[in-house]
């Protein structure tokens, strides 16, 4: 059979990269990073340092030792060599979730990357709004490059940006990677664009279910591909258990249904944080506000999110609105001004485009539009409105000075130390207002531990491999059913 070596997803949830090698070729499942081991170490204002290469990444393991498989530019930069061809044959990309596609940045651009249309869509989405200094996903822009000054003698430093190779997959449309036959199949997550693969050669099938759910706004995905994995007959399966440990689900429906009798009961504004990519999420609070006469508010990252999705399930701008917050001179309102010609004049006087310098060139497109509103609107009729504000908008609510208002949290809890410090600093900012703080919306974008066997039982693999778990013991009562549970380690590898 093909030879399997896991650099990540190992006894951790997340992380996932997986190289499947037969003795033709050779293919990544994922290239993701492992949150539990960079929180270990990294944080907001400790990062990795770009001019060190992969070099920081590998000296912390969050990077495997491999030959082959990195950019040039990060490579030549610290004095490492660099193969004229990619010594694997590409990389098959389940989702644009970071644990799963973060450490994309480092490959080189020619090694080519199998996604989904809309992960493709996300991953643009993070690359032109994200402030990340490591988010190179469908475009490397090559550093450490010198060119020749135009005027005088000497060079300057440019960067180059540089295409990467992407190839869209079509749902259970065939396509090579070498020697393996492959296939794409979309499943329910919570993120659009989420997919297994079904992958085979001469060795036989292999089955990668990457991230998947049973109980979302399309459970109908996961069930066809069950039902596709059954029918292959797969020699092995990759399988996620991240809620293997799990015996029940709060679905989208729950979710709804709880959210409008919550927010029938307070009449000023009500406020959610759910996930700015979780667009099945949006859909469900644009449900919870139109059943409530209320209008959904979102902020411009997501706005440009939702529009990149137009033409597909999810609501239009104008169905929703979009938040424009204070930038820079704050010009968002009558109540800013501006010195002009030694006169205080009022911002809504003033050129437009004297204000939209604050942002950022994307973010330009929603703004003076008729679905764009701030924090005045926001102020004035507060039970006409749900507000999307995550943690780094909580700031806004000084100016909204909200009254009588709710805060819904949609949002997986905490799990980490840092994420258990913002908890607080939410806390804190909810009594600075009088927030009432409730819990309890959020659905998991995984399968519970009894789906989760259920699945395994019916594709009936000849063995299965738990990753994206820290539960792989419960795995084995599988081998009850004649299905081989092998758990993985970790693989290592080396640079010269």
């Amino acid at each position: 059979m093909s030879n399997l070596s896991f650099y990540g997803g190992v006894d951790e949830i997340g992380g996932n990269k997986i190289q499947v090698s037969s003795r033709e070729s050779s293919f990544f499942f994922d290239f993701g990073l492992a949150f539990s081991r960079a929180n270990t170490y990294l944080s907001e204002f400790l990062q990795p340092r770009k001019a060190n290469g992969i070099l920081d990444f590998v000296a912390l393991e969050l990077l495997p030792c491999l030959k082959g498989i990195y950019r040039e530019d990060y490579l030549r930069h610290v004095g490492l060599s660099h193969t004229r061809e990619p010594a694997v044959d590409g990389v098959l990309i389940s989702h644009s979730h970071v644990d799963h596609v973060s450490l994309v940045h480092h490959l080189r651009e020619d090694l080519p990357l199998h996604l989904s249309q809309g992960s493709y869509l996300i991953l643009r989405a993070l690359e032109e709004t994200g402030s990340s200094s490591f988010s190179e996903y469908l475009q490397l822009k090559k550093s450490f490059q010198l060119q020749p000054k135009k005027r005088g003698e000497g060079y300057t430093r440019r960067t180059i940006p540089v295409d990467r190779e992407i190839n869209l997959t079509r749902p259970y449309q065939e396509f090579q990677v070498g020697d393996f036959t492959i296939q794409a199949a979309p499943v329910d997550h919570s993120l659009p664009g989420a997919s297994a693969y079904l992958a085979e050669n001469d060795d036989g099938m292999l089955v990668y279910t990457g991230d998947l759910r049973f109980h979302g706004q399309h459970p109908e995905l996961t069930h066809q591909f069950v039902e596709k994995a059954r029918k292959a007959q797969p020699t092995t399966l990759i399988c996620e258990g991240t809620r293997i440990n799990s015996t029940g689900n709060t679905s989208e429906e729950d979710i709804q249904r709880k959210a409008q009798e919550v927010v029938d009961h307070y009449p000023g504004l009500v406020v959610v944080n759910y996930p700015v990519r979780d667009l099945d999420r949006l859909l469900t609070f644009h449900r919870v506000a139109c059943n409530t006469d209320r209008q959904l508010v979102v902020s411009l990252k997501q706005a440009y999110i939702l529009d990149l999705f137009q033409g597909s399930d999810y609501p239009e701008l104008g169905e929703v609105l979009v938040y424009q917050p204070k930038k820079g001179w704050g010009m968002v309102s009558e109540e800013s001004y501006a010195c002009r010609d030694e006169e205080w004049v009022c911002a809504r006087d003033l050129d437009p485009e004297i204000s939209q310098r604050d942002y950022q060139t994307w973010e330009r497109e929603y703004l003076d539009q008729d679905y764009t509103i701030n924090y005045q609107d926001l102020q004035e009729y507060p039970e006409d409105y749900i507000f999307r504000c995550d943690f780094f908008e909580l700031k806004e609510l000084i100016d909204i000075k909200p009254e009588r208002g709710v805060y819904l949290k949609s949002m997986t809890e905490p799990f980490d130390e840092q994420m258990e410090v913002n908890e607080e600093k939410v806390k804190s900012w909810l009594r600075l207002f009088n927030l009432p703080l409730l819990r309890g919306f959020h659905a998991s974008g995984h399968a519970s531990g009894g789906e989760i066997l259920d699945m395994i039982r019916r594709i009936n693999p000849e063995e299965v491999y738990p990753i994206h778990t820290e539960g792989k013991e419960q795995f084995k009562v599988l081998e009850e059913d004649g299905i081989k549970v092998k758990y993985p380690t970790l693989s290592k590898g080396g640079l010269s």
